[in-house]
């Protein structure tokens, strides 16, 4: 049994066929009777009302609004490709001349009601770019030749033009997506059936959320209006004013024949002004059916818009999703979901993805080889990490990974500053039970991440207490690069901490602001446009830490030039005092690996150096080299001289108090 698909291509045909033959007949006898054209057209009109949907050159002559003329002068241009007997017949006609191209001149004489305005630059024929006009001495001697893709729509093949190739791409996905988000693409298809007879269609904005979300909606409202959806970045729009027109013809060619939608996605990070006026100018001027996804709401369009904002999916959606992935393995877990569902504010694509690599990686064990409570906690770890891997794509361009070694037992603080680093702990572990099921997160609007200010001077532990943290937590840990963040220009620092906030928002991540005073500096009196735009900064940072639902550690050695306004809003200020000779005492016993080959250490000696954490590391690793390029164990004289370097780079005198009777 001949499928649908297949009848309709083989009418087509079949109709093609018969319309070719008529323009063949005149190129045989220009003196052709109408009975034989009214014969064809009887003939086309049976095989058209047999078909489920029209003909191909029906669409087109109906699309671009041809005459009869310029639809015959098409024909005659798609002959010459499809049949070859056409040649020998135009050189014929053509008073004997070999020319594999009809011209304008040949068409005006053989063609019914023929009209000069087909060959304007305005005229559907050529504004649409359905023929080409290549150069000769006169435009009605020009030869012209019938556009590939058009030629093959005509024969019932359907594609984008190659001239849209690499700009223009097809967005296909298989994703179901979460509930809320196809009752979003409902209402975004219904505003454009509602609006089914206006002459051009406002556009659809889709703005917010993560990009890839607003691409699934995209693409699940157009094909609820069953239109093929393709997406532009608008970095890829050209700037050059004839190459513009050239892509926005062709592409609405494309599009009327296909029945495409575009969307226009204008998140990328080479996005400039000139673009944002490219993207402007192709909203403005596109007929097409036009979506647009950006982070924020556009401003001074003159085309029509109706804007949809992207929420996240709710929690609910995220958990209903991450259960149905899991299947039987979700009732291991006994509600330590919710935990990840806290932690990480993935998209469903990123929750697949993080499921099936971790399936990829190590299956769970079946419940039956391992107790119930040890692969419980299995799974949740393997869960964890997997979406630890999605979030960090996100964070890696941005700033620096740091992998977390250090634990508690490698920290020296006092009992007070090591008691509040377990209460911040304890906050990140807690926020879902606090924030969703006791219900802080209804009442408060802002403040619901965690901000946390280290301060004290350099090499007293602030960098490793942020290592134990996310050793505890299980979190990435990524120290934020003031030089990439920080610029000269007006906004930029602005735009690049936006990037790094945003970013972190997924979850996963303990965002590191190393010399906060850089950053979060005291805002000045304005005296100058520098001063305005510089306050400006600070009012930003301000108001995204109260935003930001991650764990934010800020590092300063003069707590004193940080903004008042700013360390109100600091929940955890955690002061890292320098050692006394106790506490070195108990840095030099923790800070040499069990495996180091030691011998005569004297930790009450060592601890009378006056120095931090930090010299004491460097002082250590110093003298391990020493001892390894001796091939002997690390002993006092290694260190004493590992000393004298460190104290020559602080500048400092090594008193006798401090090193006398070490050796």
């Amino acid at each position: 049994m001949i499928s649908d698909a297949a009848a309709w291509h083989e009418a087509n045909q079949r109709y093609l066929s018969l319309a070719l033959a008529e323009i063949k007949e005149r190129l045989v006898d220009r003196n052709e009777t109408d009975e034989v054209g009214e014969k064809a057209e009887a003939k086309q009109a049976i095989i058209r009302s047999s078909m489920q949907s029209p003909p191909s050159l029906d669409i087109v002559c109906r699309s671009f609004g041809l005459s009869g003329f310029e639809r015959d002068l098409l024909l005659l241009c798609a002959g010459v490709e499809l049949d070859s007997s056409f040649a020998s017949l135009l050189a014929q006609a053509q008073g004997g001349i070999p020319h594999p191209y009809p011209t304008f001149g040949l068409a005006l004489a053989i063609l019914e009601n023929a009209h000069w305005s087909a060959l304007s630059p305005a005229s559907p024929l050529r504004r649409w770019r359905l023929i080409e006009v290549d150069d000769g001495k006169t435009l009605t001697s020009s030869p012209i030749k019938i556009e590939e893709s058009v030629l093959h729509y005509l024969a019932g093949v359907s594609h984008l033009d190659e001239r849209l190739e690499g700009i223009v791409e097809p967005v296909e996905c298989d994703d179901e997506i979460f509930p809320s988000q196809k009752a979003l693409a409902e209402s975004i298809a219904a505003s454009w059936q509602k609006r089914a007879t206006d002459s051009r269609l406002p556009a659809i904005e889709l703005y917010g959320g993560d990009s890839l979300s607003r691409r699934f909606i995209a693409l699940t409202a157009a094909r609820i209006l069953c239109l093929n959806l393709h997406s532009i970045d608008a970095s890829s729009i050209p700037a050059d004013p004839g190459q513009f027109i050239s892509l926005l013809r062709i592409w609405e060619r494309d599009c009327a024949l296909s029945g495409a939608a575009l969307l226009l996605e204008c998140d990328s990070d080479l996005f400039d002004f000139a673009r944002e006026r490219q993207a402007n100018r192709l909203i403005d001027q596109v007929g097409s059916p036009l979506m647009i996804s950006s982070e924020r709401r556009r401003r001074d369009l003159q085309r029509a818009v109706i804007s949809f904002e992207i929420n996240k999916p709710c929690k609910d959606e995220q958990r209903a999703l991450w259960t149905g992935c899991m299947g039987s393995a979700a009732l291991l877990l006994d509600g330590e979901l919710d935990a990840v569902i806290s932690e990480f504010d993935l998209s469903s694509h990123a929750i697949r993805n993080a499921w099936g690599e971790l399936v990829a990686k190590s299956a769970p064990a079946s419940a039956g080889s391992v107790k119930v409570e040890n692969h419980r906690e299995v799974l949740k770890r393997e869960i964890w990490n997997a979406c630890r891997s999605q979030a960090r794509p996100n964070m890696e361009t941005l700033a620096e990974r740091i992998e977390p070694v250090a634990t508690w037992e490698d920290l020296v603080l006092p009992p007070l500053q090591r008691q509040i680093l377990q209460d911040i702990s304890s906050h990140v572990k807690n926020r879902a039970r606090v924030y969703g099921d006791w219900g802080f997160e209804r009442k408060l609007s802002l403040g619901l991440g965690i901000s946390v200010l280290f301060s004290g001077a350099s090499g007293t532990g602030k960098t490793m207490a942020a290592e134990v943290l996310a050793n505890e937590l299980g979190l990435d840990l990524y120290r934020i690069d003031l030089s990439s963040v920080v610029s000269k220009y007006i906004g930029e620092t602005e735009k690049n901490l936006k990037k790094v906030f945003d970013a972190a928002e997924v979850g996963g991540s303990i965002l590191l602001f190393d010399e906060a005073d850089a950053l979060f500096g005291k805002r000045s009196e304005v005296k100058d446009s520098h001063d305005r735009y510089a306050n400006i900064e600070v009012s930003y940072l301000l108001q995204r830490m109260e935003a930001y639902r991650g764990l934010a550690i800020l590092t300063t050695n003069m707590k004193s030039s940080l903004d008042s306004a700013f360390l109100r809003r600091i929940r955890f200020s955690v002061h890292f005092p320098f050692p006394d000779a106790a506490q070195r005492a108990q840095i030099w016993m923790r800070i040499f690996p069990t495996q180091a080959p030691k011998s005569g250490l004297d930790m009450q000696k060592l601890a009378r150096l006056n120095v931090a954490g930090g010299n004491i590391k460097n002082i250590a690793l110093y003298s391990a080299f020493l001892a390894a390029e001796e091939s002997e164990p690390i002993g006092m004289s290694h260190l004493l001289h590992a000393a004298r370097v460190e104290y020559a780079k602080l500048e400092k005198p090594l008193t006798e108090a401090e090193i006398g009777r070490w050796i």
